[in-house]
């Protein structure tokens, strides 16, 4: 076996040990005589499965019984129109703070249904910083404050301890990669969502953790579907539901609380941010594009002086086992996300490589 060091933005990287745990119980899942993707989502069997991962997930989140824990399909983009279908329903208007590519599609989509109020954004500096959220910012009547946590392209997060007062407006968070990699207080929140494809397990499943007092007054034209209340009184289990995703998120669940939980993946998550970070501060050549204080632990964006330097790195990296390291578009070069199941180990590699690069293309 000859696995590379996969920097993906998402799908990404999987621990090691979940993916040999399902292959091994791939063909036949425990006694059943069968696959789990084989399996009713109707049967005892699946009903362990799916209502043990929420278990465990409660326990690492440290979620209230006065919150609904959903796996539904659809991924992140589905939740820009579910949340205002389902929360923007008193006054019609909500807070958006745009930090990025994901927040302004989220805008668009709630535009759709209600009034949306941009109260910040860093797109004057292609969203390299968190603005400063200041609770005057926020609107008293808003529905809700909709805020991306952990911004995938552009490398910023809103940790735990810099989120708003936005008073008793309910903050709704984007949690879809950076869940279980570092701690919140869920009470903080009257909804998260994360698409499973970066911290989770496989594309095809999304989490959304929901208070339960805000369910039940979606909009009239709300599909079925769409409608969270539905999918909580039956448990994710209203219509089939993807069970294999669901599976190995329990799996990737497990192996996090095997891990220490939260708290000790958030540490092991900022000793290998540490890693690159320093790296790139003391860099002659590589370049962070993020302003200091803003900087994800997950997913770290930097360039060279020149395209033809960028490309070069991306090839020489790809041929030595770093692969995916090509940066988004909108920002150009590289980025490394170096989510929970990237060990240290591969982030020290690829700092010693780029090390080597640099060595080789030193300006003079």
């Amino acid at each position: 076996m000859n696995r590379v060091y996969n920097f993906s933005a998402g799908p990404s990287m999987l621990p090691l040990e979940v993916l040999e745990q399902a292959q091994k119980e791939f063909v036949c899942y425990g006694n059943t005589g069968m696959s789990v993707m084989e399996m009713s989502h109707r049967s005892r069997d699946f009903e362990k499965i799916i209502f043990g991962a929420e278990e465990t997930l409660r326990r690492l989140m440290k979620i209230p019984e006065n919150y609904s824990v959903l796996f539904l399909q659809g991924g992140g983009s589905t939740q820009f129109a579910m949340v205002p279908l389902n929360l923007m329903n008193k006054k019609r208007r909500a807070d958006y703070v745009k930090t990025g590519q994901w927040a302004k599609k989220a805008i668009a989509e709630a535009q759709r249904y209600g009034q949306v109020n941009v109260v910040a954004s860093s797109e004057d500096e292609t969203f390299c910083y968190i603005p400063d959220l200041t609770p005057d910012l926020f609107h008293k009547d808003a529905d809700y404050v909709y805020l991306t946590l952990n911004n995938t392209i552009y490398g910023t997060h809103i940790p735990d301890g810099t989120l708003p007062d936005t008073g008793d407006v309910p903050i709704v968070g984007d949690m879809s990669s950076n869940i279980l990699a570092e701690a919140y207080d869920i009470t903080k929140f009257g909804l998260i969502f994360a698409g499973a494809q970066k911290n989770l397990g496989p594309a095809g499943v999304t989490v959304v953790i929901v208070r339960n007092d805000l369910l039940g007054n979606a909009m009239d034209i709300t599909p079925t579907m769409l409608r969270y209340d539905i999918h909580a009184k039956e448990r994710s289990l209203y219509n089939t539901p993807p069970t294999y995703g669901i599976y190995f998120a329990g799996l990737v669940f497990r192996w996090v609380e095997n891990m220490g939980g939260v708290a000790a993946m958030e540490q092991r998550n900022r000793e290998k941010a540490k890693i690159l970070y320093d790296f790139l501060d003391q860099s002659a050549l590589f370049r962070g594009t993020v302003r200091k204080k803003d900087r994800s632990l997950m997913n770290v964006p930097f360039v060279l002086p020149t395209e033809e330097l960028n490309q070069e790195f991306i090839r020489q990296a790809t041929d030595a086992g770093f692969v995916n390291l090509k940066g988004h578009r909108t920002v150009g070069g590289m980025r490394a996300s170096i989510y929970n199941a990237m060990p240290a180990e591969g982030v020290q590699a690829l700092t010693d490589f780029m090390d080597r690069f640099e060595k080789a293309h030193k300006i003079v």
